[in-house]
């Protein structure tokens, strides 16, 4: 996006809230909808909504506004000097470490950033202890893991830290202009000779061949919120599999639903995000190709995708994420925040694997020995 400096290109507004009653921050709570003091109790309904229908933008025009500075915020951000994640944090975090390489940041070298302020948002709707409950309930599911790994990790639901990941949304339709060839199986009848009981017997079978026959045309596909991760401290791999989210669950972006919670600055623009957006919509453009062709089977020798009405969301989606490095070995692990599903990254005990191996060859030992006996 023009020369803006990576680390400035976005962020999320994380405003401070303060409690009418005692003067305390007031921190979003997950699935109510609605502000509370941790101190005195105090809650607060989100103020400010917007109720209009959630649409999606011109692309171009978000990208002119963009390298003007359109629509952007000043807030402090603070750089992990290790994985280069940057985020916002709660206003009254003193210390902290990287959520997703685990490194001390220092706090004291926060600077203010201007940032671009989002579309929307999909507030945390998962709370903290259900998530964790949920990540237990996969843990004690996993073979072969350490024995260790379950007391390192699940010792209390406040290693997860709540993170709204920033992500872009694309819409397109696209005009596709394609050349191929279409396979049509045909089978014929043919004779052979085989040898049953020492006596040369003919029979007879179907065998298919196939006519490839030149095929050319035009196909259109219409796709809609093709999510692309705009994160790169979050494996690419794991932000895939997070999904599906709850997108009728969107909001217009207000701060009040960050307050309490970390926010991460994009690392992929949306320009970058666009193109991995086309290599998601390819295999579909492809399949409606072969369909176009029809036949039995389809070869595609070339084509040429025409995008039109580009258009795009700025999205925070919400995910409790907790990192620890086992073996000076870094792992994560994340929770949908709207959804409860988990998606994690898990070493493997080698002790336990070679100890089965050969429980599994004894027991091979063990029948062969025993058949042999009989």
């Amino acid at each position: 996006m023009g020369t803006i400096p990576q680390a400035e290109q976005t962020a999320i507004l994380n405003t401070t809230l303060q409690c009418s009653n005692c003067g305390a921050t007031l921190h979003f709570v997950p699935g109510a909808l609605q502000l509370q003091c941790t101190y005195c109790g105090t809650a607060n309904e989100i103020t400010n909504t917007d109720n209009s229908p959630i649409v999606s933008f011109d692309y171009q025009t978000f990208i002119e506004n963009n390298n003007s500075n359109v629509a952007q915020q000043t807030e402090k951000v603070v750089s992990c000097k290790n994985c280069g994640a940057s985020t916002t944090l709660p206003p009254e975090v003193n210390s902290d470490n990287c959520v997703f390489c685990t490194s001390p940041l220092v706090l004291s070298e926060a600077e203010n950033k201007q940032l671009v302020r989002p579309h929307y948002i999909l507030p945390f709707l998962v709370p903290q202890q259900q998530a964790f409950t949920s990540f237990r309930t996969w843990l004690n599911k996993l073979w072969f893991a350490p024995s260790d790994l379950s007391k390192m990790v699940t010792s209390n639901a406040r290693q997860f830290k709540g993170v709204y990941i920033p992500h872009w949304s694309y819409d397109a339709n696209t005009t596709t202009d394609y050349e191929g060839r279409r396979g049509d199986y045909y089978y014929q009848t043919e004779t052979y000779t085989e040898t049953v009981d020492g006596k040369e017997v003919t029979r007879t079978r179907q065998v298919r061949h196939t006519s490839w026959s030149y095929a050319s045309g035009t196909v259109m596909n219409v796709f809609n919120d093709v999510l692309i991760s705009a994160s790169k401290s979050l494996p690419q791999k794991v932000a895939n599999r997070l999904e599906p989210w709850r997108m009728e669950a969107l909001a217009h972006y207000n701060e009040q639903y960050v307050s309490g919670f970390r926010s991460e600055l994009y690392q992929i623009n949306a320009e970058e995000g666009l193109e991995e957006a086309k290599n998601r919509m390819d295999p579909t453009i492809r399949d409606t190709i072969c369909n176009d062709i029809g036949g039995d089977e389809q070869t595609i020798s070339n084509y040429d995708i025409a995008y039109h009405d580009l258009a795009l969301k700025y999205l925070l989606l919400p995910a409790w994420i907790s990192a620890y490095k086992y073996n000076n070995k870094l792992y994560h692990f994340t929770i949908n925040a709207c959804t409860g599903e988990v998606v994690g990254e898990r070493p493997y005990s080698a002790a336990k694997i070679a100890l089965t191996v050969i429980a599994v060859l004894a027991l091979i030992i063990f029948i062969i020995y025993y058949f042999n006996q009989q």
